[in-house]
């Protein structure tokens, strides 16, 4: 049970932004996709998510290729969390989140795989997880930027998918709920979910990660233990700064 990307390949405008990209999404792991602004980071997010069609390789889910999996089973599996995760219309937090249910739902000529019983139980578990509670009946258009990354999550969550692709889901929060969306990601690793979540803080990747997945120009440098695929060495490579890490384990800083 994995996302693998074997010798992927994305082209924009006749250009690769990424090149024969290896890597593995397991389930019980945070891996952490990391590298300078244009590495490929959210093109490799979108790719594994079976969002964009590579120009070479493949991505499967359990062995099977992304691009032969009907839509509505793919959702089931994978919850994808985008940079920039807009709403058509100026819905209220809990229309939103109920928006994570649809791959379970009811379609003509299709059983219902859930019943109201579990979307209620998974759309409240989303928002407790979330501390949206009290914006439970707030419009999307009244939340603060941190808020609405927060319900944009809980509508991931409450998807229930093996696996949550977030891009840079840390970006709008503050300290406090930074903080607590890395003790739930590490807590939806637990269950045996397959995160991979792009940051650009290496310490949060260096103190909260499983593994670690660097990229330089759209090719993979480093695929390992934090400690290792964020090491000084490849830090000073790929980022051209020199730094030293401080602390202990699970509690590093990174001086710059």
């Amino acid at each position: 049970m994995m996302i693998a990307a074997r010798a992927l390949t994305v082209q924009k405008s006749g250009t690769n932004v990424l090149e024969r990209v290896d890597c593995v999404i397991r389930p019980g792991q945070m891996t952490a996709i990391c590298g300078p602004n244009g590495a490929g980071k959210s093109t490799l997010l979108t790719a594994l998510a079976g969002l964009i069609a590579p120009a070479g390789g493949e991505v499967g889910l359990d062995g099977t290729p992304l691009a032969g999996l009907p839509p509505r089973q793919r959702a089931r599996a994978i919850g994808f969390l985008p940079q920039q995760a807009e709403t058509a219309w100026d819905v209220n937090v809990r229309t939103l989140v109920g928006l994570g249910r649809l791959p379970w739902r009811a379609v003509p000529g299709r059983p219902v795989r859930a019943g109201q019983e579990a979307d209620d139980g998974a759309i409240s578990s989303a928002v407790r997880d979330m501390q949206l509670d009290a914006l439970i009946d707030r419009p999307i258009s009244t939340l603060s930027g941190g808020e609405k990354a927060r319900a944009m999550m809980a509508r991931v969550l409450a998807g229930e998918p093996r696996f949550i692709l977030a891009d840079e889901p840390f970006a709008s929060l503050d300290i406090g709920h930074a903080r607590d969306l890395a003790h739930l990601l590490r807590c939806q690793a637990a269950y045996g979910r397959g995160l991979a979540i792009v940051m650009h803080d290496l310490a949060l990747a260096m103190n909260h990660a499983d593994r670690v997945i660097v990229l330089d120009r759209g090719t993979l440098v480093a695929d390992g233990r934090p400690e290792d695929a964020l090491d000084e060495a490849v830090i000073g490579k790929v980022w051209g700064t020199k730094v030293r890490w401080l602390g202990e384990a699970g509690a590093r800083a990174l001086a710059i």
